[in-house]
């Protein structure tokens, strides 16, 4: 994955969009609807996302429509898996200590228990 594939969805507007189109194939003028920007700012954000390769577009006489493309999620599905691996397993060695302690503690509540009960008798 690139960096420049973060970057691109680092842009809040951006980011919101690919979230509009998670729902399905939309005009411009559809997403243009969910945003507080005019339709000319939106389609430069489009542009930007279809560079990227995350959109891509199907003309339809005068209308534009505008879907996700799995590809580039995909990539950045397989590297954030990596990282996944990573805190997996160091989570999986923080569980194997805590239960060595929590082991450790309960042996030693054990054992203050029967000494006390050794000494009451």
């Amino acid at each position: 994955m690139h960096v420049s594939a973060l970057q691109t969805l680092a842009d809040p507007t951006r980011f919101h969009i690919v979230e509009v189109l998670r729902g399905g194939e939309c005009s411009v003028n559809d997403i243009v609807e969910k945003f507080e920007i005019d339709q000319s700012g939106v389609s430069r954000h489009l542009r930007v996302l279809q560079e990227a390769g995350f959109v891509e577009v199907r003309p339809d006489g005068q209308k534009r429509f505008y879907s996700l493309r799995p590809e580039p999620f995909q990539d950045m599905e397989a590297w954030l898996r990596g990282y996944l691996q990573l805190w997996e397993g160091r989570l999986d060695k923080l569980g194997e200590v805590l239960a060595r302690k929590r082991e450790a503690r309960a042996a030693t509540q054990h054992k203050r228990k029967s000494v006390r009960r050794k000494g009451h008798e």
